[in-house]
């Protein structure tokens, strides 16, 4: 999501006419059913060390190219604390990062993602309906407001509002919020999150490799879906996942993936799961300085 406001209470000031993101005066606007804005708005949120912070930013933006916003320190829970915060805007995903320099409050920090949507108290009440709990009640922020919610499965998400409606350009690739769940609970959240966003499934298959997520001959449950949130794929299993599996958040699509883990190497990233083939795309783990984890793909070509 190019230019997404630090989604989370952060993008109250990363989106900001200082961080220098030209906005547009407010237009009135239709409310959408599933509240979404679209997936250049959305954001995945890294927290890491602040002694890891630049290191972080310059290698996600030396693999997938892009800008930043102007990196400052603020408060931006509800609550008093301080964090390092900065927008790293890709052609393949935004990504909002923080770097605390107090203890964060809860329930900050676990949440994956901030979704902007057209109508908080709309999207909020429309969440609960689906399932969803607050964790913390809306509060505001210098340019809006923020709520975060738990799904089935213990799958936090921020959902935020501004004021000022942002405008920005569309993402080369949509990116993919990977989420790993047991039986126990991906069909209540598969059915929480579809009547939320009004997600489409693009494919369930129930007998996916399980080389794909580190368990050879051994098969498990991988559904991919899409909404005006972008893309999700859950992935189901019975949790006995072998590291790194299960901690990749976020997968980026990109035109060539040999090319993409050479500039990722040459900036310090890990490749933990070389690159290989799964079906219709080749995907590789990686991680990033500071600990994040990611997979990169890149789709198979004739």
């Amino acid at each position: 999501m190019n230019r997404l406001t630090l989604i989370l209470t952060t993008a109250l000031v990363a989106l900001s006419p200082a961080a220098g993101f030209a906005q547009d005066a407010p237009k009135p606007a239709a409310v959408r059913a599933d509240h979404a804005i679209g997936p250049q708005y959305d954001t995945t949120h890294v927290y890491v060390a602040p002694g890891d912070f630049d290191r972080f930013v310059s290698s996600v933006t030396a693999t997938f190219g892009g800008t930043t916003t102007k990196k400052g320190e603020f408060q931006v829970t509800p609550t008093a604390s301080k964090t390092m915060s900065q927008l790293v805007l890709t052609p393949v995903g935004s990504l909002s990062v923080f770097g605390f320099t107090t203890p964060v409050p809860v329930p900050f920090g676990a949440e994956r993602t901030g979704y902007l949507v057209d109508d908080m108290d709309a999207a909020v009440i429309s969440a609960r309906k689906a399932g969803a709990a607050r964790l913390i009640t809306t509060f505001p922020d210098p340019i809006g407001r923020d709520v975060v919610v738990q799904w089935a499965g213990g799958v936090n998400m921020q959902l935020y509002w501004h004021t000022t409606k942002p405008s920005y350009p569309a993402l080369n690739t949509v990116p993919e919020n990977r989420i790993y769940l047991t039986s126990d609970v991906a069909d209540t959240f598969l059915r929480q999150w579809s009547g939320f966003a009004h997600a489409k499934i693009l494919s369930d298959d129930r007998a996916a490799p399980g080389a794909e997520i580190g368990r050879p001959g051994t098969t498990y449950r991988r559904v991919r879906l899409t909404s005006g949130y972008g893309g999700m794929a859950v992935i189901v299993s019975d949790g006995q996942l072998p590291w790194p599996y299960g901690r990749d958040m976020t997968g980026y699509e990109v035109r060539d993936l040999g090319e993409t883990l050479a500039r990722a190497s040459a900036a310090g990233v890990e490749t933990l799961v070389p690159a290989h083939q799964e079906g219709d795309r080749t995907v590789a783990l990686v991680r990033f300085p500071g600990g994040y984890i990611a997979e990169i793909h890149a789709p198979v070509r004739p």
